[in-house]
C-alpha cells in the first residue's frame, strides 16, 4: 500500500497513492460517516485547475485527488519520486470501492447522467457484486441547480441510507458538486467521470495496451472527435510544456491557497 501525501503537479496537489490506499481511505470515511471529497484526475482534470484559479482552489481542498491518467502518474514520479507503478484509474477505483462496499455492507448512491444510464449502471453493478446495496440514484438536471433543488438532492441522498456517493457529471462539474456537497452529505463523495458510461455499457473503454502507454486519450478522441478535440489536441501539449517547465525549474505554478470562488455554482 502506497500513501505518500500530495505532490504539486502544475499547482494542483495530487495524492501519491495506489488503489489499496485510496480504497482504504474511502472505506474508512464511509464507515465513520465522515466527509471525504475524492476525484480521479487525468490531464484534462489537472488543466481545469491550471487554467482556472477558482477551480484550483476547489481541487486543492479535496481530501483525495488520485492520479487517474498515466501522464499524471508520470508527473508524480518525475517531480516527486513517488515510485508509483500504476495509476489509480477512476473506473477501476469505482469497481474496487464497490467490491469493498459490498463486503462491508456499505450502501452506495449514484448521482449524475440520465435515468436510462443509471438504470443500466445499477443493474450491471449489482450483477457484478450481488451483495452491493444501491441505496438510490438520481439523474442530472443538466443545468445549474437552485438552492432549494440542491438542498432537496442532499436530503434525498442522506435519507437513502447511503454510506458513500459516486458522482458522474463530467469534469469539472462533478468536482464542483463534490466540493460543495461534501460537508452537507457527511460521507465520501467520489467523482468518477466517464466510469458511469463505461460500466453501464454505453461507452467502450480503450484496450489495456493503450491505457498502459498513456494513449487512452487517443482512443477516446477517435470515438468522439467533435466533442473532445479541444480537450486533447490543445490541452495535452500545454500540459506537457508546463510539466517540462516545472521539471526544469523554469516555471512552477503555485499550489498555495488562493482566494475562494466568489460565487459557488451548483451543477446538477
Amino acid at each position: 500500500m502506497i500513501a505518500q501525501g500530495k505532490g504539486n503537479v502544475l499547482g494542483v496537489r495530487i495524492d501519491a497513492v495506489d488503489y489499496a490506499a485510496a480504497v482504504e481511505r474511502i472505506v474508512e470515511a464511509a464507515e465513520a460517516r465522515r466527509p471525504l471529497a475524492v476525484s480521479a484526475l487525468a490531464v484534462h482534470g489537472v488543466m481545469t485547475g491550471v487554467l482556472d484559479p477558482a477551480h484550483r482552489y476547489r481541487l486543492n481542498r479535496f481530501d483525495l485527488l488520485v492520479p487517474d491518467g498515466q501522464p499524471v502518474r508520470w508527473a508524480l514520479n518525475w517531480l516527486h519520486r513517488a515510485g508509483l507503478g500504476d495509476r489509480v484509474y477512476g473506473p477501476t477505483l469505482m469497481l474496487r470501492v464497490c467490491e469493498r462496499a459490498a463486503a462491508e455492507r456499505l450502501p452506495v448512491y449514484l448521482y449524475g447522467g440520465t435515468a436510462e444510464l443509471l438504470a443500466a449502471l445499477r443493474a450491471r453493478l449489482v450483477g457484478r457484486f450481488p451483495a452491493l446495496a444501491v441505496a438510490g440514484a438520481r439523474a442530472s438536471q443538466f443545468r445549474r441547480l437552485s438552492e432549494a433543488e440542491r438542498d432537496e438532492a442532499v436530503e434525498a441522498i442522506r435519507a437513502s441510507g447511503a454510506a458513500l456517493t459516486f458522482v458522474g457529471l463530467g469534469c469539472p462539474r462533478q468536482e464542483v458538486w463534490a466540493f460543495e456537497m461534501r460537508q452537507a452529505l457527511s460521507m465520501p463523495v467520489i467523482a468518477v467521470g466517464a466510469a458511469f458510461n463505461f460500466h453501464a455499457g454505453l461507452l467502450p473503454q480503450a484496450p489495456r495496451w493503450l491505457q498502459s502507454r498513456g494513449l487512452e486519450w487517443l482512443f477516446r478522441f477517435l470515438q468522439e472527435p467533435r466533442r473532445l478535440w479541444r480537450r486533447y489536441l490543445l490541452l495535452n501539449p500545454i500540459y506537457l510544456g508546463l510539466l517540462f517547465m516545472q521539471f526544469t525549474g523554469m516555471h512552477r505554478l503555485d499550489s498555495r491557497p488562493t482566494p475562494p470562488p466568489r460565487e459557488e455554482v451548483r451543477p446538477g
